[in-house]
């Protein structure tokens, strides 16, 4: 048996699907999901570290992959809601997975990976200790 992900720092926000978002068949753009990612990893980062706060302390998350995989197609007037969780986090590293979700299908599942960075080498640093530790605090009692 597979164990299931857990949903560690889990967020969930609506989505609204605006008429810029689709092509001439009403489903939205492949590129618009990266845009939507980008809102749901910062949504995910004000949760618990804000991203002003995190670049006071002279450091950045740096996004090195992102891949999605198109399941279903979500049309302007669907209500979309879109979901992440922190998947991993090692002592520099972090893994995010995401769901783009229309009702009981889900449209677009997603991973993203990358690092914090000193934004001034732009070189590995440890993940904030208030990232760490939020992320700690739900696996142990998840």
């Amino acid at each position: 048996m597979v164990e299931e992900e857990r949903r560690a720092l889990l967020i969930e926000r609506p989505i609204v699907v605006r008429t810029y978002d689709i092509d001439f068949a009403n489903i939205v753009h492949n590129i618009v999901y990266f845009r939507w990612l980008e809102d749901l990893r910062s949504e995910i980062l004000a949760d618990v570290l804000p991203i002003d706060e995190i670049l006071t302390t002279g450091i950045s998350p740096i996004l090195t992959a992102s891949a999605i995989e198109y399941q279903w197609p979500v049309r302007i007037g669907d209500a979309a809601v879109g979901r992440m969780w922190v998947a991993e986090l090692s002592r520099t590293r972090w893994t995010l997975a995401a769901e783009i979700v229309v009702g009981d299908h889900v449209c677009a599942a997603a991973r993203q990976s990358g690092y914090f960075a000193n934004l001034k080498t732009l070189r590995p640093v440890r993940v904030p200790e208030k990232l760490r530790a939020a992320w700690e605090a739900e696996i142990e009692h998840g």
